[in-house]
């Protein structure tokens, strides 16, 4: 059974706050929109991954429980990844390899510069940037996550909130 990743990057945040840690950001009004909308998109497809693993980045988490929401999931589901946060392509490849292989389709949401380099690292996607509540989905040739690595996978899907109105 092939294996398919989605990446997801954070809604739209707050910058309000200069006293805030960047962590504890929360999504802005758009990001609280986007993110619903975004996950019906993939509901529509039946793109909905059987596990959710997110940065526990505030506003990371917010866009993953919006998209739970949407997927009739509920917010315990969402497993917590620390290594997510601020994470390079080498970290983030790491928590990919040790996924469960009982679970076929895994969206992960996290932060840029991060999944941008990865969806180019791990497949032919050549994205220049993934915006906002962007989902990249790729899929792999094989059975296990550990054999995920450097363009061995296909990019199935880019798509992002304002790429409706881009036509």
């Amino acid at each position: 059974m092939a294996k398919k990743l989605l990446l997801v990057r954070h809604g739209k945040s707050e910058w309000g706050n200069a006293h805030l840690a960047d962590f504890d950001r929360p999504l802005n009004p758009r990001g609280h929109r986007n993110a619903p909308e975004m996950a019906a998109r993939l509901l529509q497809k039946d793109l909905v991954p059987q596990l959710i693993v997110s940065s526990p980045a505030l506003r990371a988490i917010t866009t993953a429980k919006h998209f739970a929401q949407a997927w009739k999931k509920s917010a315990e589901q969402i497993k917590e990844e620390a290594s997510i946060y601020e994470a390079n392509v080498k970290t983030l490849l790491k928590v990919i390899n040790r996924f469960n292989n009982r679970y076929d389709y895994i969206a992960i949401f996290g932060h840029n510069p991060g999944f941008t380099d990865l969806a180019n690292y791990l497949s032919d996607a050549d994205i220049y940037n993934i915006p906002t509540c962007g989902t990249v989905l790729i899929e792999f040739p094989f059975d296990e996550w550990e054999l995920v690595s450097h363009h061995t996978g296909r990019l199935l899907q880019f798509d992002y909130p304002k790429s409706l109105n881009e036509d």
